[in-house]
């Protein structure tokens, strides 16, 4: 009698053929894993780049196979070095595939610009959306891995790791899939590259370069050779940083994606202010179901805020984005950067970021006559910048340590860091195109932030 089956392949445009197991292929026949077919990985950026309409659906058996990759040279590292390297065993592989499969399962539609601009919903990452998502008795997806056997480990691969309730695993379970180079880096970077039609070349040797620290059990990349630091990997790895450094100023922060994103954010923040969506109601949705939604329930709302809110929804569909009127990028106002940060920043300072919105808008119908909707967009002091924590052997140090530590003998990576920390941006934007109007909007909104400077110039 012949075995059983125990891989399904997948055809992927990235990787090629991805080897899935039978539990990972009825994970994926979930509803929870079948709505992320619906949900773009880069949320509003196809509006700047019509190709990059791959989902989070395709990024997960993505990050799924450049674990398994991992994983192999991992083992096979701790064959040529049992002193010093741990193997990985066939079931702590089965939870880290599985984690890594479903690492996004959180994500709701255009995410990023609704947690992280406006901050009424809790992060894709947090505790609370995790336990949710992968509890038993509330998703098919959490009683099929409570079945399975594996629940409680592939939850505490993905928990932060300051919750507090969070159990004690190896630290590469997580490392593997969550850290400043990992599966989900490897995955999206190649994605999003030939999406978007970027070019990215991302040498595939680079897998082969983890290993597991006996010791400690931490995840590292060996850069010693007989006491001598082998360049060739520092700069592979290097090269990754400025890789995501790259996509974070061509696409991922690119003007249009965040007028877009900022546009969508405010129809939602209207929406629950009115009280006729709650966070929940937005965790089946698809990119899709979400305007659906929103237009749907303005009905709901009082007569002013459903009007905003379909014409919100409206000039997203039709991609009548918003206007910029005033850039104040932090390159030019490190000293107000903390100011209006606090002031602007969200959770807790919807209200006033409102008042100032309607205060500019008042002050530009006194002038000029004609109605604008304003929106102030002020992200993150730190935005998504994360220190280079991939931990690393290095030349002269018997311990693996994070290579940020090592940052002094890597230039390289306080430029980065610098970079990064540069791309912060406070927009003024503005429903208008007229350039004599957007220049009002401008000086009135210039008057308003007093100690910012604004390096936009708004050009006939």
């Amino acid at each position: 009698m012949a075995s059983p089956k125990r891989f399904s392949v997948l055809r992927d445009p990235v990787h090629g053929d991805v080897y899935l197991t039978h539990e990972e292929m009825a994970i994926l026949d979930t509803p929870q894993m079948q709505r992320l077919r619906g949900v773009k990985q880069l949320g509003t950026a196809y509006l700047a780049y019509p190709g990059a309409v791959h989902t989070r659906f395709d990024h997960s058996i993505g990050t799924l196979h450049v674990t398994r990759r991992m994983i192999e040279a991992m083992r096979l590292n701790a064959d040529l070095d049992p002193r010093g390297c741990l193997g990985v065993g066939e079931n702590e592989e089965r939870v880290i595939r599985i984690a890594a499969l479903i690492h996004d399962v959180t994500h709701i539609p255009f995410g990023h610009s609704i947690e992280d601009q406006t901050g009424v919903f809790h992060r894709h990452d947090s505790a609370y959306r995790y336990r949710g998502m992968l509890d038993p008795g509330n998703t098919e997806l959490g009683a099929l891995l409570e079945r399975q056997g594996v629940r409680r480990d592939v939850l505490n691969i993905l928990l932060p790791a300051d919750d507090a309730d969070r159990e004690l695993i190896p630290a590469f379970w997580t490392q593997v899939v969550s850290d400043t180079i990992c599966s989900d880096i490897l995955d999206y970077l190649q994605r999003d590259a030939y999406f978007t039609g970027l070019k990215l070349q991302i040498d595939p040797r680079i897998n082969s370069y983890f290993k597991v620290d006996r010791e400690s059990g931490n995840l590292y990349i060996d850069l010693a050779k007989r006491d001598l630091l082998r360049e060739d990997i520092l700069s592979e790895v290097v090269r990754m940083l400025e890789a995501r450094y790259y996509f974070s100023e061509r696409v991922y922060y690119h003007h249009a994606k965040v007028a877009a994103g900022a546009l969508l954010s405010r129809a939602v923040e209207i929406a629950v202010e009115a009280d006729v969506v709650r966070e929940e109601d937005f965790y089946d949705l698809s990119d899709a179901s979400l305007l659906d939604l929103l237009e749907h329930r303005s009905d709901q709302a009082d007569r002013e805020a459903g009007e905003r809110v379909r014409a919100l929804v409206s000039r997203f569909r039709l991609r009548r984005l918003p206007k910029r009127a005033a850039v104040f990028p932090r390159y030019a106002n490190e000293k107000a950067q903390e100011d209006l940060v606090e002031r602007f920043f969200s959770p807790g300072r919807q209200r006033e970021r409102a008042d100032v919105e309607a205060r500019i808008a008042d002050l530009v119908r006194f002038a000029t006559g004609k109605d604008v909707e304003i929106i102030v967009y002020c992200p993150a002091a730190h935005m998504q910048l994360k220190e280079a924590q991939t931990h690393v052997r290095w030349p002269g140090h018997g311990s693996v340590r994070p290579l940020s530590e090592h940052a002094d003998g890597v230039p390289r990576l306080a430029d980065l860091e610098r970079s990064y920390r540069d791309l912060w941006k406070f927009y003024v934007f503005a429903d208008a195109s007229e350039p004599d109007l957007l220049r009002r909007v401008q000086e009135i909104a210039c008057e308003e932030f007093k100690g910012a400077t604004n390096v936009y110039r708004v050009e006939d």
